[in-house]
């Protein structure tokens, strides 16, 4: 009795092939913290039993792609390396760069308004501990007047 396969990530009778990665992540998974090996193996389990053929990141995308769709965020968590893509009209690629540079602009004014004003609290926090520290060497060389 023999077995054939057609799918090409697929072993003798059907089963599914471990790559070397996947065999080396599950055991540094689990060597690691064990919950993560278990993820893995039940991850193979399944892929073996529904026949997917893609590995865990395809999956992810796809599932992340079918949420983006389901929750109407059309593409919005796209890789940094993707955004922002020409639209096609130069007159608003042109807009949206200036947009985006005069924003860039803005944050970088508010994170020096942010230092500036850390700076300022520092002082004030000093000028008080420099009040209550002298006050206190005040206090310390005058005798008690209470006691007599």
């Amino acid at each position: 009795m023999s077995c054939h396969t057609h799918a090409e990530h697929r072993g003798p009778c059907g089963r599914m092939r471990w790559k070397p990665i996947e065999v080396v992540a599950m055991i540094l998974g689990f060597v690691w913290f064990f919950p993560i090996g278990l993820a893995i193996l039940f991850w193979k389990i399944w892929q073996a039993k529904s026949q997917y053929s893609g590995d865990f990141g395809a999956f992810a995308q796809e599932k992340w792609g079918e949420f983006e769709q389901r929750a109407g965020l059309r593409g919005m968590a796209r890789g940094f390396s993707e955004w922002p893509r020409s639209s096609g009209n130069a007159a608003f690629d042109d807009w949206r760069k200036a947009e985006l540079e005069r924003l860039a602009e803005e944050r970088r004014k508010i994170f020096e308004a942010e230092k500036a004003f850390d700076d300022y609290l520092d002082g004030l926090r000093r000028a008080k501990d420099r009040e209550d520290f002298e006050r206190f060497m005040a206090s310390r060389g005058k005798p008690d007047q209470n006691q007599g």
